[in-house]
């Protein structure tokens, strides 16, 4: 019986190793995956906050310096990507997004103000803050 044994156990054990090496590598892989996927996500939320802080920094600075419409967006945006290029880089966002977030800063800044955006090319130059 003995002998029975240790051949079957002869003959099956490279599929076992084999198997257990592939679950032991799919595991790993998963994990890996998960701590990529976790810690990706939490990198991204800490560029987009420090990307929201420059635009409420700078919307604060432009309009303590009198700005408003076009200037006041080229102004804030000139400041997003001074002092947050790694989260610029990294996100990679339209204007028109860096545009929108200018937008609801000015919102939350000026209190009860109508806030309107201001078109990219400067053909509608319309004042980002009307009273």
């Amino acid at each position: 019986m003995n002998t029975l044994f240790n051949d079957v156990f002869t003959a099956v054990q490279p599929v076992l190793l084999q198997a257990i090496s592939t679950m032991l590598m799919a595991f790993l892989v998963w994990v890996a995956n998960t701590a990529r996927i976790r810690y990706g996500i939490e990198i991204e939320k800490g560029l987009r906050d420090g990307l929201h802080s420059a635009a409420m920094s700078g919307v604060r600075a432009a309009l303590s310096r009198g700005l408003s419409g076009v200037e006041l967006n080229d102004a804030v945006i000139d400041h997003m990507i001074k002092s947050t290029p790694d989260a610029i880089a990294r996100l990679n966002p339209a204007r028109e997004v860096l545009e929108t977030i200018i937008e609801g800063k000015l919102k939350e800044v000026v209190d009860g103000v109508s806030v309107r955006s201001v078109d990219v090319a400067g053909l509608r130059s319309t004042p980002a803050v009307r009273r």
